[in-house]
């Protein structure tokens, strides 16, 4: 059988939003999807089972809730609940995984709601792509957004968008952004040249990294964009008009393994539309 997509489902609003996109890609892909909950936060005080017990069964019937109002796609579903710590038992889950889809009710610095950490930390963490779900309807926008460098991470993320935007008919957007040095206080401006020469090296960047999606995807409408800025700004910019933003993040060495890039963190800060993070 192949690796599901496993979906955390959490009483989060957005929790509901991620199930929902998640069944519809695994439709769509012919995937099995695998819904688990888990209760966190025992540690071990008297009393304590008959607590956690009862959160158990609360959290059995919210996953068989969610399973049972799906619609009806020819969907295998398989759900688990478990106790222990979310991170470490979706990460573990990713393993086994064509994809893990989470939910965020984070609504910026100014939000009602604050940011935790499990999700930044799931994100790095996991072994197979993780889509980041906000409580925020997206079925009005349109475009996938995809930041591209050159590198071979940014290479799985602009696959990933490619095949996003040709299975939804969407256009690609493809983002590449040029960032000069500082200029040096005694240097007054940058010269002319070293700004073109920037743009231009971007440029060239960019439609090396995209130069075989035509062949591959006859029908895809890809919009190139290359600005001078930060990426993560211009990306979440970008992102808050499109269905989807996909990003990629470099490998997970034993120290990085709850460290994300820099970039693709300040990307799922703002959190402006449904984000992929690829790596």
């Amino acid at each position: 059988m192949a690796d599901p997509i496993v979906v955390g489902v959490t009483p989060a609003p957005a929790s509901h939003r991620a199930v929902e996109w998640a069944a519809k890609r695994a439709a769509a892909h012919r995937l099995p999807l695998k819904l688990i909950e888990v209760v966190g936060g025992a540690i071990g005080a008297v009393g304590e089972d008959t607590v956690v017990d009862h959160a158990v069964a609360e959290a059995r019937e919210r996953v068989e809730a969610e399973a049972s109002g799906l619609p009806r796609l020819g969907l295998k579903v398989l759900m688990r609940v478990d106790r222990g710590n979310p991170v470490a038992v979706l990460t573990d889950a990713s393993a086994h995984a064509t994809l893990l889809v989470i939910g965020s009710d984070y609504d910026g610095p100014g939000g009602r709601r604050a940011r935790g950490a499990h999700g930044l930390r799931i994100a790095a963490g996991a072994h197979c792509p993780v889509v980041v779900v906000p409580d925020v309807d997206v079925s009005d926008r349109s475009g996938v957004v995809v930041g591209v460098d050159g590198s071979p991470v940014s290479e799985k993320a602009v696959a990933f968008a490619a095949a996003e935007a040709d299975r939804l008919g969407e256009p690609l957007i493809a983002v590449s952004v040029w960032t000069p040095l500082e200029a040096p206080r005694n240097m007054g401006v940058y010269p002319v040249e070293y700004l073109d020469n920037m743009e231009k090296l971007t440029e060239e960047a960019q439609a090396l990294a995209l130069a075989g999606l035509r062949g591959q995807y006859p029908d895809l409408e890809i919009v190139r964009k290359v600005q001078r800025g930060y990426p993560s700004q211009v990306i979440n910019d970008l992102a808050g008009s499109a269905r989807l933003a996909v990003v990629g993040s470099h490998g997970r060495g034993a120290l990085a393994r709850f460290l994300l890039g820099s970039i693709s963190h300040e990307v799922l800060a703002r959190l402006a539309t449904v984000t992929a993070v690829v790596r």
